[in-house]
């Protein structure tokens, strides 16, 4: 889990860095950075079917109120960023984006920590 859980977090960073790019150029979110989140959403969610697996298993030793709680609110951050790109076709939804996707890295970072697998 903590494997995908970096990849996660990269590819958040990734598709962070391309919304920045986006909004210093005063672009709007593109179809194909939402299609980036969702795959960046994919990834969320298989972390989280690894994570019941591993605390089921008895193989996560940290929270696991702060790890679900990051788990939940990572599942719906970048939705809000794709709702924003979809109604605001302005560079604010750039922006959005690129909050939504550190936001997710930040996250999947923490849920590295405080998983901590045995």
């Amino acid at each position: 889990m903590n494997i995908l859980a970096v990849v996660t977090a990269l590819a958040a960073l990734v598709l962070s860095v391309w919304a920045l790019v986006r909004a210093i150029r005063r672009l709007s979110a593109s179809g194909r950075q939402v299609i980036a989140a969702g795959v960046v959403e994919v990834l969320i969610l298989l972390t989280v079917i690894f994570a019941i697996v591993a605390q089921g298993s008895g193989h996560v030793t940290g929270d696991p109120l702060v790890l679900w709680g990051y788990l939940i609110v990572a599942i719906f951050v970048l939705p809000v960023a794709v709702i924003w790109a979809f109604v605001d076709r302005s560079p604010t939804s750039s922006i959005a984006m690129l909050v939504c996707g550190l936001t997710v890295a930040v996250m999947m970072l923490r849920v590295v920590q405080v998983a901590a697998l045995v």
